[in-house]
């Protein structure tokens, strides 16, 4: 599938590693192509029913080819095991999978060509439960006008699948331990445990309620 675009090669994947391989091979966008270190496509444990998904890699992320692993992703780590929701046991991606020069945030063509990669993903892997963190992610599912305090306040669903919108724990860092978006994301980390919970014992049922 090397030298397909996202839109073509996406689909024809039939399991989450062929469909990172074929990632790794992207180029539908030019200014990441020449800035990145590689590309970043996700990272899936063995037995998974939750997907956290954030914005685009950072420079440590590009340079590891993994997700979520600087700052960012140590502060998601310690909120995600202390929600009972331990990394090791959550599939984690981004919504663009190349690193944006300098960290700026993906560009609406950039997010639009790398769709296809992203919706391949979740069908991949079906979860039961998706977390969308940050203002990119939310915009992903719900469109442009999409904002984290009001979404974030009940669960929303994409073709039938709960997604909890929160904030990006880098912006929980750069508020400080003090700001409003590190209590948000703890809270709402622990409603999606508690969510997924409900889910595996078939007590959710169809619709999904207000959330604390």
């Amino acid at each position: 599938m090397t030298g397909l675009a996202p839109a073509a090669a996406a689909p024809l994947s039939t399991s989450w590693m062929e469909l990172a391989e074929a990632a790794r091979a992207c180029t539908a966008c030019p200014d990441l192509v020449t800035s990145r270190t590689q590309v970043v496509p996700g990272a899936i444990p063995e037995a998974s029913d939750v997907l956290v998904i954030g914005e685009a890699p950072g420079a440590q992320e590009d340079l590891a080819g993994k997700p979520f692993v600087g700052r960012s992703g140590q502060l998601l780590d310690r909120l995600l095991a202390e929600a009972g929701l331990p990394r090791d046991l959550v599939a984690v991606t981004n919504v663009c999978k190349c690193r944006p020069p300098g960290n700026r945030t993906p560009s609406r063509p950039e997010v639009t060509a790398c769709r296809p990669w992203l919706h391949r993903q979740i069908e991949l892997l079906d979860p039961l439960l998706i977390l969308a963190l940050g203002g990119t992610a939310a915009r992903w599912f719900f469109g442009p006008s999409a904002r984290i305090v009001t979404l974030r306040t009940t669960a929303q669903t994409h073709q039938g699948r709960p997604v909890l919108v929160s904030y990006h724990p880098s912006a929980a860092i750069r508020f400080g331990p003090s700001g409003a978006p590190l209590a948000a994301l703890r809270n709402d980390l622990a409603a999606a445990a508690r969510l997924r919970d409900e889910l595996r014992s078939g007590r959710a049922g169809a619709g999904v309620g207000d959330r604390p």
